[in-house]
């Protein structure tokens, strides 16, 4: 029989990030790539692994894999790292406040403002000229 796992979503900008959560030791992967090969530098290891931390669990009991698509590399971090609160809290319900406290089931809402006609990006027009 296939091993049990919770399925969740997260999302930032355009990245979009699904998950399974396995209660299981074993190898954490990221679009079937090892997590510390797609982030090898310690501030990213401790910012994706933050709601581990948050709920009070020790993130070696668990395992997860990732699948994840769109936006950049900081931004995919940031959906993993949502997604993995959210199945924490999907499955210890009991954690869901320590989590939410610590800001981490809130989706960011901030998007890129899309492009507007006579200017050259969102906001930036040509310069102006009195004379």
């Amino acid at each position: 029989m296939a091993e049990k796992y919770t399925y969740t979503i997260g999302r930032r900008k355009t990245s979009v990030a699904t998950l399974r959560l396995f209660r299981t030791p074993g190898n954490n992967t990221v679009n079937e790539k090892p997590l510390e090969v797609v982030y090898p530098h310690d501030y990213e290891l401790t910012n994706l692994l933050a709601p581990f931390k948050a709920a009070d669990l020790n993130e070696k009991e668990y395992s997860f894999t990732v699948k994840v698509t769109g936006g950049g590399k900081m931004s995919q971090l940031d959906a993993i790292k949502l997604a993995l609160a959210r199945a924490i809290a999907k499955l210890y319900p009991d954690k869901k406040k320590a989590l939410k406290v610590e800001g981490l089931l809130t989706r960011d809402p901030r998007m890129v403002e899309r492009k507007k006609p006579g200017l050259r990006k969102a906001r930036k027009a040509e310069q102006y000229s009195k004379r």
